[in-house]
């Protein structure tokens, strides 16, 4: 097991050539954010955005959509109603990150299955939150057909997928359910607790050793389902830039941690531009 690094993420982190244009930094595309939840698909894009993907375009319920244009006009938005706009929208994305406040209905089953159908060998696939929960429930409805799939869970949510108890999620166990999940070993599984591993499906597994209690707050797994989707659309979607990533969230939010007792999430998006400069090589 390796420890996630500053320098690993300065690894990852290049800095921008001078003949470039947005397209070279990745077309985003996240799913999710039901009436209820409309917050976690809001801060999961603007983790997205603040990361450094060129193109995001986030497909929600309309409810959602006035306050995500106030807040980020850089974002663009379709109703997820809209079902033949949601398919080519997949199919033109390189990432596709989806299930942040989805949902559990009939609805949310709908979109999932959508996604199974229409992502493709090309693309980079991020399933959380809700999505997952889906999986858990209906198997079926996992796609597989991604070039890379990363799945974020937190351990309850983990539990629910692989049937592993939280108390038995050892790397071992965790291995095998992965690989039990993804025959293809195409799948990078980004286990979220107070010191986050991430896993490949070649034994390899990186251990954050960043991050803080003020961490503890509603939203911030969706920031970082968004960052890890906007690193991947910049970055090649390696199990590296997953791990940077996933450190690079905790150590904007131990930079915030020195001065406040939380940390919010639209926070850390916030500051995470600047931080991703002092690392960039």
């Amino acid at each position: 097991m390796k420890s996630i690094s500053k320098e690993l993420i300065s690894t990852v982190i290049k800095k921008r050539k001078s003949a470039t244009h947005k397209g070279n930094y990745g077309r985003l595309l996240l799913i999710g954010g039901s009436k209820k939840y409309g917050g976690a698909l809001i801060m999961a894009a603007e983790g997205a955005l603040n990361s450094g993907a060129g193109l995001v375009t986030v497909t929600t319920d309309q409810v959602n959509i006035a306050a995500l244009h106030t807040r980020d006009p850089e974002i663009m938005a379709l109703n997820w109603d809209e079902s033949i706009e949601l398919k080519k929208s997949i199919k033109s994305s390189d990432v596709v990150v989806c299930g942040m406040g989805l949902g559990l209905d009939e609805k949310a089953q709908q979109i999932l299955a959508l996604v199974r159908d229409n992502i493709t060998l090309k693309q980079t696939l991020i399933l959380d939150a809700s999505a997952l929960d889906l999986i858990g429930q209906q198997k079926d409805l996992l796609p597989l057909n991604s070039k890379i799939l990363i799945f974020t869970p937190h351990q309850m949510e983990w539990q629910r997928l692989s049937g592993i108890k939280i108390s038995d999620q050892s790397d071992e166990l965790n291995r095998a359910a992965l690989d039990k999940l993804v025959k293809n070993k195409n799948a990078i599984l980004v286990l979220k607790s107070n010191h986050t591993k991430v896993y490949d499906q070649a034994g390899n597994i990186y251990l954050n050793p960043f991050g803080n209690p003020g961490m503890a707050i509603g939203g911030m797994g969706d920031t970082l389902a968004g960052i890890i989707g906007g690193f991947c659309g910049q970055f090649p979607p390696t199990l590296e830039t997953v791990a940077a990533a996933v450190g690079i969230h905790s150590l904007v939010a131990d930079k915030i941690a020195e001065r406040q007792y939380i940390v919010r999430p639209t926070q850390l998006s916030a500051h995470l531009p600047e931080i991703m400069k002092q690392y960039e090589k």
